[in-house]
């Protein structure tokens, strides 16, 4: 398996204190927009999951039943640029202050894995990822942001 065939998938999910709509969770709605724009802008920057009018994740159908769980999925040219976009931009203000807007959930609310490159991957596939995260830990097939593989199957480094 050769890194340079494979593109870094994530899959993230936060369950929001209340709908989309509601002023509780107005900051995090109002941001959709230019963090996803920032996103789409920044280097190593494949595709991310959009609604049917092109814009956040938000209008799209979940595999999740509780409606108040927000989706949300990307694919980069390597783990360095997702990375880079995660916590030295404004996206970090959004890991930080994410209990404003919503719960807790147990067990881990990111997951990363490689697809071939030019693969774009479902939304089932995201959350099968997730669940094996969750169920069996880290591993090649799908792994957190603390506990890194690289497209070979090798664990790197912190």
């Amino acid at each position: 398996m050769s890194s340079t065939n494979y593109h870094l998938a994530q899959f993230n999910i936060i369950k929001l204190k209340d709908q989309l709509d509601s002023p509780v969770v107005k900051e995090f709605r109002d941001f959709l927009a230019p963090v996803n724009q920032l996103a789409e802008e920044s280097p190593g920057f494949v595709w991310r999951l959009k609604d049917d009018q092109g814009e956040s994740a938000a209008n799209v159908e979940t595999p999740y039943e509780d409606e108040l769980i927000f989706v949300n999925m990307s694919v980069w040219l390597n783990y360095d640029y997702l990375k880079a976009y995660t916590y030295q931009t404004v996206h970090s203000y959004f890991l930080k202050s994410r209990k404003k807007w919503s719960l807790e959930i147990e067990g881990h609310r990111a997951v990363m894995w490689y697809v071939e490159e030019g693969q774009i991957p479902s939304l089932t596939e995201a959350k099968a990822k997730l669940d094996l995260l969750n169920q069996s830990g880290s591993s090649s097939k799908a792994f957190s942001m603390t506990d890194i593989y690289d497209a070979d199957g090798s664990r790197l480094g912190k």
